[in-house]
């Protein structure tokens, strides 16, 4: 029997008033995904493509314009206090830890800012010295008075980490958490968020650009483009056999990835004038290479919209091509 989630996403929608008369800005526009207990989930795609308004979304940060967020199984209350009480189950990283961190705060007032919000009544020295302890920074008493200009980019994320972890959360929504640490010190905080999902059961929703990155830390994959999911899988169905043509120019220009990168051309459409059929039919290399007129399928790219993925325990893909069974020669 499938584990029900633990967050999940129903119908999504988030919009913005658009510019200059132009109609409202769909930033995410009609995402189904489910999170579950323990799972990591990688949700990748360009910058602009809506990932992080989603995550916001999902933390509460944001209200949604129509659809639900349910954690659970119920749907989440946005009065102050039941808001309140959900931000402590669900925590942010975010990904440049010196924004993230005062400076004029000692890393145990960072850590133990947390707990005096949401007024905990327990041991506070204790339960810092024991997310510290828990993201790697040992002994933790050796870190209480030291600031973050004292600590290396990777020590200032194990503080973030340790912020979050310090109020015992069930899920962690990290945004982008190594974009700005050195290769070195990337597979370190990795490693972290894997050890801490098999310690502390934690599951958690991993924001990024970058598909190595779903590879190394991923269970699941869910591929986004204009507001919308278009891929989703396993993390082996996904990044060994993409599906569609977005997810495979992604991965062409990885350094490992084998023959010639597929280099998008053009800019994301304006979210406020999503084109009609495919929403990334004018930059698909499919269409550009006459792949899908051979297939049969170029008029529906252009005019017939593939529709929304739902949550499932089979890979999906939002493309027209892919689903001919199709195998793209470009």
């Amino acid at each position: 029997m499938t584990t029900p989630p633990l967050l999940s996403a129903q119908g999504l929608h988030v919009a913005f008033p658009g510019r200059q008369g132009a109609g409202p800005a769909r930033a995410v526009d009609g995402v189904e995904l489910d999170i579950r207990p323990g799972e990591i989930v990688a949700l990748v795609g360009e910058s602009g493509c809506g990932k992080s308004t989603l995550a916001r979304a999902l933390l509460g940060l944001v209200k949604p314009t129509a659809g639900r967020i349910t954690h659970d199984g119920r749907p989440l209350d946005y009065s102050g206090r039941a808001l309140r009480a959900y931000r402590r189950r669900v925590q942010l990283v975010l990904q440049d830890p010196s924004g993230s961190l005062n400076p004029r705060h000692t890393v145990y007032d960072a850590v133990a800012e947390g707990l005096r919000i949401h007024g905990h009544a327990g041991d506070e020295r204790a339960a810092v010295a024991d997310a510290l302890s828990r993201a790697g920074l040992r002994p933790p008493e050796r870190f209480f008075l030291r600031y973050p200009h004292e600590l290396s980019g990777g020590q200032r994320q194990r503080v973030v980490i340790a912020g979050a972890l310090v109020l015992e959360p069930k899920l962690l929504v990290a945004d982008e958490p190594v974009a700005s640490l050195d290769a070195s010190v990337r597979g370190e905080i990795l490693a972290l968020l894997l050890r801490l999902r098999t310690e502390l059961g934690l599951a958690a929703l991993v924001v990024t650009h970058d598909l190595g990155l779903a590879w190394n830390i991923a269970d699941r994959v869910a591929v986004m483009y204009l507001g919308r999911i278009v891929e989703t899988g396993t993390v082996e169905e996904v990044l060994t056999s993409p599906r569609h043509p977005y997810t495979q120019a992604l991965l062409s220009v990885l350094p490992e990835a084998p023959g010639t990168p597929q280099i998008l051309t053009g800019e994301p459409p304006d979210p406020s004038r999503i084109p009609s059929g495919c929403r990334f039919h004018a930059r698909c290399p499919a269409l550009a290479s006459g792949e899908a007129e051979r297939a049969g399928v170029a008029e529906a790219c252009r005019t017939t919209d593939p529709g929304i993925l739902t949550p499932g325990t089979e890979a999906q893909s939002a493309c027209h091509l892919s689903r001919t069974g199709a195998q793209p020669a470009y």
